[in-house]
């Protein structure tokens, strides 16, 4: 819930160190709130995904603007990440360890970002923003099993199809700095997926139930929209998308 940039990533730095020193608190909560809007900054205005006005790479502008894009889905993967630490409680110990990794990770990249901004002359809300990632993640606070399915498998998971052509259009305007970083997100965000992946699946079992016909399920039921491709098969396979999800994904 903390709204101040800085004070967020300082106190999620000392929840990290909690974890490393194994003080970190498995006490349940007797209460878990709904959370509609999640700490963060006045700016970026959060408008309609229709109302982001397009802007050509080309420019300065738009080219800040697609970094500034990307500063906004990995401010919003740490709020997610943390969201599900707090918000199941229910789950093994090692689930909290790679959701506070997930956070760590999401913070460097958002850091990271930030800084090329700023090499770019813009700051972190400089341009208008949408909030499908936290409306997902709000809709999904029901149940872990459908939020593994629609936040890392399914909305995380378009990272890995749009990085590639984003790395190639930086490359194009000699943004090196640019192309390093995505390079890193795909990286770690092809390691994401797996942990959604991996707590996907572990809750399947719990359940008795079959992982590929319940991903099936989720998207068809609760998935705004249709999920399109192109999508990138090899990083969906490393991130542990099974052969008969990769050959569903070829059908759509």
């Amino acid at each position: 819930m903390e709204p101040d940039i800085d004070r967020k990533m300082q106190q999620l730095s000392e929840l990290l160190n909690l974890w490393s020193e194994q003080q970190f608190s498995f006490d349940k909560l007797d209460v878990i709130h709904r959370i509609a809007e999640p700490g963060r900054p006045e700016k970026p205005i959060l408008v309609s995904p229709k109302d982001l006005p397009r802007r050509r790479l080309g420019s300065e502008e738009g080219h800040a603007a697609l970094m500034h894009s990307i500063a906004h889905i990995e401010f919003n993967a740490i709020n997610l990440a943390l969201d599900a630490v707090y918000r199941f409680q229910d789950m093994p110990e090692r689930y909290y360890g790679d959701w506070l990794g997930v956070a760590g990770e999401e913070s460097f990249h958002f850091q990271m970002i930030r800084e090329h901004l700023a090499h770019l002359g813009y700051e972190y809300g400089d341009f208008p923003a949408h909030n499908g990632l936290w409306q997902t993640t709000y809709e999904t606070d029901h149940d872990p099993l459908v939020r593994m399915a629609l936040v890392p498998r399914t909305l995380e998971a378009r990272g890995l199809d749009v990085t590639p052509p984003m790395i190639n259009k930086l490359r194009s305007i000699g943004d090196k700095r640019g192309v390093e970083i995505l390079k890193i997100l795909l990286r770690d965000e092809i390691g994401h997926v797996e942990v959604g992946t991996r707590w996907f699946r572990y809750l399947c079992e719990q359940q008795n139930l079959n992982p590929f016909q319940q991903f099936q399920h989720i998207i068809e039921h609760y998935y705004h929209g249709d999920l399109n491709g192109p999508f990138n098969y090899e990083a969906r396979q490393q991130a542990g998308f099974s052969d008969d999800e990769i050959a569903w994904l070829k059908t759509l």
